[in-house]
């Protein structure tokens, strides 16, 4: 039986979600023929976006190329309050600077997905910044203390007698006044969103609009398939990264966390990931081949076919045919110390943003120079010419 227009519509933008609340009232907003407003919110709160981000940007992609109004709204002034979302304490808020230097740094990312000339970017201080203290009192109202205390992380907060700060409180409260503000249709956002988003809905109603229509999808766990992808918890890859770099940490993931990628980033769907799980324990084919077109695929899509393929050639020659040549050739400034801390050894080199994730690299014994592995982060490396400097499995630099 052939579908409806709109419910073709609405197959394709539910698949890989996680959740459509509710499921009827989309439906029932793509058969209006209305363009409607889609809404995703982002504080700035790191200058980097990774491929976490990318899920749910992906997913605006297919609403705006139907044509609908995309709205991004960059959480400034809820970034100076904090979302305690996953929190099991305070968050520390950000400062001004903060938020300025991370939000320049957003759009030129955002961009490598959305068509940069068809999204409507908003920031939340032009409504949030404006409200008197009569009108925050009157946006409390709308919401119970009990309503709040249900989310998960203030109920675990509160059974571990672990402070909650007022402000806090407040952060629910400003992002669902977000959807007051700009009447959105619907809202896009990760699992970890959905209090939050839900919030936005509930105080539509409050103020008499039509609810929005909810959206999550995936959170896409992180390299070492623990935790949610984070640039904190350094398991994370850049959507700035070089696409060698991008392609040697995919290469780095475990083979089960790989069928989650080809899920999650790729849409692939579930029949065909079980034939190939299949195939592999028929030994008809080996998950290597199979994560080399995982890789290649994702660095495709958001980089480009021209570098996922340069990244593939690059990898089979350092870690096939173990070519060193064809490493990632970086040459260090003239001023550079000789010996120099390892830790900015590796940042020199492109391989870490930073000190502490260059420890955590070391205490996990993932970094070898010259085939040594190094264990001391305080270790003063005498570098050369020719120098090699391997990152996991799957990431290696020749010094010039």
């Amino acid at each position: 039986m052939q579908l409806s227009p709109a419910l073709e519509v609405f197959e394709q933008l539910s698949a890989g979600t996680q959740a459509v609340i509710p499921q009827l009232e989309l439906l029932k907003k793509l058969e209006s023929g209305k363009k409607l407003k889609i809404k995703l919110g982002m504080d700035p709160t790191a200058p980097d976006l990774h491929l976490g981000h990318a899920v749910v940007l992906s997913k605006m992609k297919q609403f705006q190329d139907l044509g609908h109004d995309i709205i991004l709204v960059i959480g400034d002034f809820t970034a100076r309050i904090g979302d305690p979302t996953g929190k099991s304490k305070t968050r520390p808020p950000l400062t001004l600077e903060d938020i300025e230097k991370n939000t320049q740094t957003y759009f030129e990312q955002v961009s490598r997905i959305l068509d940069s000339d068809k999204i409507s970017i908003r920031y939340n201080s032009e409504w949030l910044a404006t409200l008197h203290a009569a009108d925050f009192i009157q946006l409390c109202s709308r919401v119970t203390v009990a309503q709040l205390i249900e989310r998960d992380d203030f109920a675990q907060r509160l059974a571990n007698h672990s402070p909650i700060s007022f402000h806090e409180l407040l952060y629910p409260l400003c992002q669902g006044y977000d959807s007051v503000a700009l009447r959105s249709d619907v809202e896009l956002g990760g699992t970890d969103q959905t209090f939050n988003l839900l919030m936005g809905r509930h105080l539509q109603e409050q103020w008499g609009q039509e609810p929005q229509v909810i959206i999550t999808t995936p959170l896409l766990e992180g390299l070492k398939g623990v935790q949610k992808m984070s640039k904190s918890l350094g398991n994370y890859v850049g959507l700035t990264e070089t696409a060698a770099n991008a392609y040697g940490k995919l290469m780095s993931i475990s083979d089960e966390l790989m069928w989650h990628y080809y899920e999650i980033l790729l849409l692939t769907p579930l029949l065909t990931i079980n034939s190939w799980k299949e195939k592999i324990d028929k030994r008809v084919c080996h998950p290597m081949d199979l994560k080399k077109e995982m890789a290649r695929a994702i660095v495709a899509k958001f980089w480009s076919v021209s570098e996922a393929e340069a990244a593939q050639e690059q990898f089979e020659a350092l870690f096939q045919k173990r070519d060193y040549s064809q490493g990632a050739s970086i040459e260090l400034p003239l001023a550079t110390c000789n010996p120099i801390w390892i830790a900015e050894l590796l940042k020199l080199v492109g391989a870490v943003p930073s000190s502490t994730q260059a420890r955590r690299l070391i205490d996990e014994g993932a970094i070898k120079i010259d085939g040594i592995t190094k264990s001391d982060p305080q270790e003063q490396i005498v570098w050369r010419v020719g120098m090699t400097v391997k990152v996991g499995k799957h990431r290696l630099y020749v010094l010039k």
